[in-house]
């Protein structure tokens, strides 16, 4: 008799009681591309589409028990890492990846919202360029993440090529800056590959409010298709294409007062079964 086992994408990442974002989005994300989702709540942001309430801290301890128990049991595929918001969370993060070292790691480093709100502590930036970053297959700053990464501005193409390139020296293998806040027709991102050359991804603008949890989906959607077999290389272009597609079949559907989520399903997958060996 033939055994069969998922592709399994691991989200460490925190809550959005909304749907849009976070954990929830990453497990829809996850699943719609056809692989089994497990997760690690790393905090618990009471959130909506308007905006971030408050965060609640989980427990160092209780995110490491987490991370033992899913580790044990269910090795992941490949790991997205999303809202890590203290210096103790990374060290206990990195020290599994590190125990890890062959499973690709997609890493969103989660500092602002879509609604604008600072999400992370000051002093757990060092502490992410200093533990995640060197075990991170690539990083997936948005424009305002990397103001912040790169201490300087980022308002247009130009400032992101620079910003890009200061970011990798950061000591991370790959980056892929996110070109979404850009005021132009056409949004383009850039991805900084290990070797030192970008490729441009540019697609059209258009007009939503639904972009809550974009940054989250879009990094969920490259471990998942790195969980596939897919090269780095090639599940970003993917990621990106699904993420567009996502924005786009949600564009003119009114969830919540503010910034409303993606439509996740729009072309589901089934789950898929690898043959054991």
């Amino acid at each position: 008799m033939k055994h069969y086992t998922y592709p399994s994408v691991l989200s460490i990442a925190g809550f959005d009681g909304s749907g849009g974002a976070g954990l929830q989005a990453d497990l829809k994300t996850i699943s719609a591309l056809g692989c089994y989702a497990t997760t690690v709540l790393t905090a618990l942001p009471v959130q909506n589409t308007t905006g971030v309430k408050s965060i609640f801290s989980i427990p160092v301890s209780v995110v490491d028990e987490q991370l033992a128990s899913i580790f044990e049991d269910i090795l992941p595929s490949a790991v997205k890492i999303g809202m890590v918001h203290t210096p103790q969370l990374v060290e206990t993060i990195a020290r599994y990846l590190n125990q890890h070292p062959n499973i690709p790691v997609v890493f969103d480093p989660v500092m602002v919202a879509t609604s604008g709100h600072k999400l992370i502590e000051e002093a757990t930036i060092k502490s992410l360029t200093t533990h995640l970053f060197p075990v991170a297959s690539i990083i997936t700053p948005n424009m305002d993440e990397a103001a912040l990464l790169a201490n300087m501005e980022v308002k247009n193409l130009d400032d992101m090529y620079v910003a890009g390139q200061k970011i990798l020296q950061l000591g991370c293998k790959s980056v892929l800056l996110k070109g979404g806040h850009l005021k132009e027709n056409i949004l383009t991102s850039l991805y900084f590959k290990e070797d030192g050359s970008v490729v441009e991804y540019s697609y059209e603008r258009f007009e939503t409010q639904n972009m809550h949890g974009s940054g989250c989906t879009l990094s969920s959607a490259i471990a998942s298709y790195i969980a596939q077999g897919e090269t780095l290389e090639r599940a970003v272009k993917l990621g990106q294409d699904y993420v567009h597609k996502a924005i786009y079949h949600a564009k003119d559907v009114m969830i919540g007062n503010g910034n409303g989520p993606l439509n996740h399903f729009f072309d589901p997958q089934k789950l898929i079964k690898n043959e054991m060996e």
